[in-house]
């Protein structure tokens, strides 16, 4: 069990052991969720980033060129538009 105290400007300092052994860094961010007085402290991973990755991994996987997935990604663009709000001219 680990004892963590709350500061004048209710800042808590996590121990560094726990920080070494998930990684935390300066500028991590958490989500407290309160369930009815029991803390859940859990880390926020930033998703667009991580879904950047996966975009760029598929991509390539797939053997699309970044000028062909920009292009499509006009093209569907178009379609949706002309769809919802009919033609443009």
């Amino acid at each position: 069990m680990i004892t963590v105290q709350v500061r004048q400007r209710g800042n808590l300092t996590l121990p560094a052991d726990l920080r070494q052994k998930y990684d935390i860094q300066q500028g991590d961010t958490f989500r407290l969720i309160d369930l009815d007085g029991i803390f859940v402290l859990t880390t926020m991973s930033p998703l667009v980033p991580e879904l950047a990755r996966e975009i760029e991994r598929l991509r390539e996987e797939a053997g699309i060129s970044s000028q062909e997935l920009l292009r499509t990604l006009r093209e569907q663009r178009e379609r949706y538009y002309t769809e919802n709000y009919g033609d443009p001219d």
